[in-house]
């Protein structure tokens, strides 16, 4: 059984988004980040930041590349539950951070947040549902 039969066999709620949803939404989500986490690099290269202000921004990107590793190589829910909440808890660290810096930056991050915060409580459930 490859990953992705091994995902759709998982116990999901009925709220679950059907699976084509997921590529379009991360590929306009990738646009946003690409862009608004480009001009954070760019503000720290040019001293306009500080590390402390690009740190959540590394950790998020880490924590987000980390989840399709953890939830289909592993096959791991749980630990696929644990990066998810640290990819929103990093990603509310990085719109508190930059806010002050350009404000746009933390507008921009809405869509991800908003995704994030839904797809947390996905995971969440998935895990609970296939203890």
């Amino acid at each position: 059984m490859n990953r992705y039969n091994w995902y759709s066999q998982l116990i999901k709620p009925s709220w679950s988004p059907p699976a084509w949803i997921f590529g379009p939404v991360w590929t306009f989500l990738y646009i946003l980040i690409a862009i608004s986490f480009g001009k954070v690099f760019l503000m720290f290269f040019q001293k306009k930041v500080s590390f402390i202000v690009i740190l959540p921004f590394i950790l998020n990107l880490i924590f987000n590349f980390a989840f399709t590793p953890l939830q289909f190589g592993l096959k791991n829910n749980l630990l696929a539950a644990v990066d998810v909440i640290l990819v929103l808890g990093t990603l509310i660290w990085a719109v508190i951070a930059i806010y002050p810096h350009a404000r746009w930056v933390a507008y921009i991050q809405i869509p991800y947040l908003f995704w994030v915060s839904f797809a947390t409580v996905l995971q969440l459930t998935i895990t609970y549902l296939n203890k």
